[in-house]
């Protein structure tokens, strides 16, 4: 058997609704990997659809962790990072990676900060262009539309796009330093969704499409990256782990959607895990 690949997760933890590290850490384990984390702020639920909710930032915790593991001498195959806290947060993390990189391991940042043209609601303009130095230690980026609009300090166009629109706006983020980029939320056709990926070394776009099942469905960027990250960890190319990621994301909506779940709950990612198992071909009868 080869050596298990470890994976640090910097995300943060919503109590009840699937999205972040309780969809991380699920997906990335049974993909395989020996998965830590790093939490960066505890909410009693995620932001999207509920009042009320509790918010404690974990700021203060992150570098005795980190200088706990390095003090244990570990050692990751892999960053993934999410959503942070605070501003703060975004020096920390980047000190992380590069206390943790090797020649041999993957830095993916998801710039989690926004969606449909508008900043999360603890998310500052200061912020986005914080992030955007984070993901220049990266090496490859996960944005949606709306957070590449923020990364780039662009106006955000909704969807009213070509696909020379895309193609540019993959080659501004990859100028940021991050050498491959995956971009969310990509659609020419209205019964198409999915995503463009480019890879700088090799100047390759590629395109990942499914069906377009209508609605907003909460946690599916973190579906997504986590989905992806792990084809990427499993040896799979960029626009093969893109298709993977696409496909096994509509899958947890369309299972979402024939179960009638209550939309701000997250979508059914446990009941697709099989699929996603047998796509990653760990699979044996």
């Amino acid at each position: 058997m080869n050596k298990q690949k470890r994976i640090a997760a910097i995300h943060d933890i919503s109590c009840v609704g699937r999205c972040s590290l309780t969809v991380a850490l699920p997906i990335l384990s049974a993909a395989g990997f020996d998965t830590s984390v790093l939490p960066t702020a505890i909410l009693s639920t995620h932001t999207g659809g509920f009042e009320g909710f509790t918010y404690r930032d974990l700021t203060e915790d992150i570098k005795p962790i980190s200088d706990h593991w390095q003090s244990l001498n570990i050692q990751f195959d892999a960053l993934y990072s999410g959503f942070l806290g605070s501003f703060e947060q975004i020096d920390l993390v980047a000190d992380l990676f590069d206390t943790f990189r090797t020649d041999n391991t993957l830095v993916m940042v998801d710039p989690v900060m926004a969606d449909n043209g508008v900043l999360y609601s603890i998310y500052s303009p200061e912020m986005a262009k914080g992030m955007a130095k984070l993901c220049a230690k990266a090496d490859i980026i996960v944005p949606n539309l709306t957070e590449a609009a923020f990364l780039l300090d662009e106006e955000y166009i909704g969807e009213n796009y070509s696909q020379e629109y895309i193609e540019t706006t993959l080659k501004k983020l990859a100028a940021l330093g991050a050498k491959k980029v995956v971009l969310s939320g990509v659609s020419f056709e209205g019964d198409k969704l999915g995503a463009a990926s480019y890879d700088s070394e090799t100047g390759n776009f590629s395109y990942a499409f499914n069906d377009k099942i209508e609605g907003y469905f909460h946690g599916t960027g973190d579906v997504f990256g986590s989905a992806l990250l792990s084809a990427l960890l499993n040896n799979f190319t960029l626009a093969e782990a893109t298709q993977i990621a696409v496909d096994y994301t509509q899958m947890c909506i369309s299972l979402t959607q024939k179960a009638e779940l209550e939309k701000r709950y997250g979508v059914c990612f446990e009941r697709a895990i099989p699929d996603l198992i047998k796509r990653l071909g760990l699979f044996s009868e």
